[in-house]
Formats: C-alpha cells, structure tokens, sequence
C-alpha cells in the first residue's frame, strides 16, 4: 500500500498505552496522514520521526476526517470524545469514528448514538493481541458499523492488523465478539497453567512441555508469546488481572442475558479472583495464575529455568 493510497483521508488518534502507540506507529510508517493527541506528550513524540503530528489539544483533532481511539476505559473513551476541551466539545465534527478499546456492549451503544448525533458514524473496533503482536503484524480486529462505513476504513484497520479485519455485522456485535473472545483467554490461560503444572510435578520441564504444545495441533500466537515467561518467571504487564476479571464478569452476563450456562468459564473467573486473593494483582501480567496454581499444588515457589526460547514473534 503506497502513500497515495493512504491520503483520501486524513486521520487522528488518540491513546499512547502499550497498545495504542504501536498500532498508530504501523499507520505512521504505512504513510498516512497522522495528527496524535495524548495526555503525556513525550509518549507520541517519537512517530514525528515516521511523520506524524502531535497537537496539543483533542479539540485539533476535530478537523480530521477519521478518529481512532484507543484507551483504557468507557469513561477514557467518553472523556475524550465529549468532555471539556473533548474532540467533540466544539463545532466541528470527524467524519468517522473507529473505537478500538475494551469496553461493554452498552457503553459502546450509548456512545454510538450520541456520535450519530452529531452527524458522524462510528465503527466499533475492538482487537486480539497485545503490543508485541502488533509490532509482529500477528494483531486481529473485530469490526462492527455500518458496512459502507467499514469499507471506507478498512484500508486503515489492515495495515493495524497484520492478521487481518474481520467485520461481523451491524451496532455492537463487535463488542460482544470481544467479550468472547476474552472469556475464551482467560479459561484457555487457566487451563494451561494447571496442565503446565501438572506435567512439572510429574516430572517434565515447563519449557519442554510448552515447546511440545506450541508444536501441536493445539499451539497458537497467544502458547507461543506466552512461553518465555512461564519458563523465566516473567510477568510483565500485558493484560492485568483485574482487567481479565472484568472480561469474565462481563462474559458471565452476557450468559445470564442469553440463558447461556457457561460453568467452565464460572470456575476460571472463581480461580482468577481466588489468585487474586493470595497476592497475585496489580501491575502485573494475568497469566501470573500459573504461580496460584503452583501454590495451590503444594509448590512454594517456582523457579526460573536457565533455557532460551522463542516467542514466535519477530517484528514486521
């Protein structure tokens, strides 16, 4: 995709998290037209290497063509868009706005009407993967709007998302897919660590048991970048327990309202608060479980192992 390509519109973006900056870098480097907003300006200064222009006010951003945003919360979300000096607190008006964050079906909704309000339309765009995935083009995201909206930003969302956009239907269903999705990690990461351990106290090397999964029919991106730190100890923040627990409350819901029973997913949000509990919270990654579940097998404390490997993960 040249440059050319890239200038029917003009873009802005809001949030600088350990998300944010580099999706926005990969639209940065594409060369799209990229005006930054973010509450610590040192954190976007380095893309006006890549040509992007910082301003100094969410209302500078009013004047571009699309938004994308993508913050912690609803109320992050909220803030920006309609708050004091927000993109929207004057009079002019984006034509597009894609929301990128995690946040509740609901909180989506309301948000919507009160952007359609205003004569813009919204695209709600929540995604799989974490910071290094997107550095690696192996980020996915989910896309729910109008469908001729969709396809104006699409060139956009594929150049964030190296493993592609999928657009699954009108208002928040993107949303819900997120919630899914979400659930799915939180129960895929539980039952993993209690297998890890099991297969430590029989005897096998947590290393060699995660490299014959990552191998098998049931590796994945997520096994993979995962790996390095159950074999080191590391748990630097991707994903944070308190975050994941709210996935699983908001999963949980959407069963109850849909007269799902979901009893694995019950049991892993039970065991998530229960290692939350013993000390396991904070600024932390969310897969620090594995430590709970170690514990809760008699072993005090688990131990780094001297072995290199791979993250599956090479920067595209």
């Amino acid at each position: 995709m040249s440059a050319a390509d890239l200038s029917k519109y003009t873009i802005g973006w809001v949030g600088m998290g350990r998300m944010g900056y580099p999706m926005a870098e990969r639209l940065a480097k594409a060369g799209a037209d990229l005006a930054v907003w973010n509450r610590t300006r040192s954190k976007a200064e380095p893309l006006t290497e890549h040509g992007a222009t910082i301003v100094d006010s969410l209302s500078d951003l009013a004047s571009r063509d699309i938004v994308f945003s993508m913050v912690s919360t609803s109320n992050d979300v909220k803030q920006v868009l309609f708050g004091d000096n927000g993109i929207l607190s004057g009079d002019a008006t984006p034509k597009i706005f894609v929301e990128c964050s995690s946040i509740s079906v609901e909180a989506s909704a309301e948000i919507r009407e009160a952007i359609e309000a205003r004569g813009a339309k919204y695209i709600a765009s929540p995604v799989s993967g974490n910071g290094k995935c997107v550095k690696a083009g192996k980020l996915a995201l989910v896309t729910s709007g109008p469908r001729d909206v969709f396809e104006e930003v699409r060139v956009y969302q594929e150049i964030i998302a190296g493993l592609g956009v999928t657009y699954v239907g009108e208002g928040e269903l993107s949303r819900t897919m997120k919630i899914c999705h979400n659930v799915f990690l939180g129960v895929v990461t539980q039952s993993l660590a209690e297998l890890t351990i099991l297969a430590q106290k029989a005897g096998v090397p947590r290393h060699a048991f995660l490299e014959f999964i990552n191998k098998s029919v049931m590796g994945s991106i997520f096994t993979k970048y995962k790996t390095p730190g159950w074999v080191k100890q590391d748990y630097t923040t991707t994903f944070t327990p308190e975050l994941m627990r709210k996935d699983m409350d908001l999963g949980l819901g959407l069963g109850r309202e849909h007269e799902v029973p979901m009893p694995v997913a019950g049991a892993t949000r039970d065991i998530i608060q229960q290692s939350m509990g013993h000390g396991n919270n904070g600024d932390i990654d969310f897969s620090i479980v594995l430590e709970y579940m170690a514990q809760c097998s008699g072993i005090e404390k688990l131990e780094s192992e001297d072995v290199e490997v791979a993250d599956g993960l090479e920067a595209a």
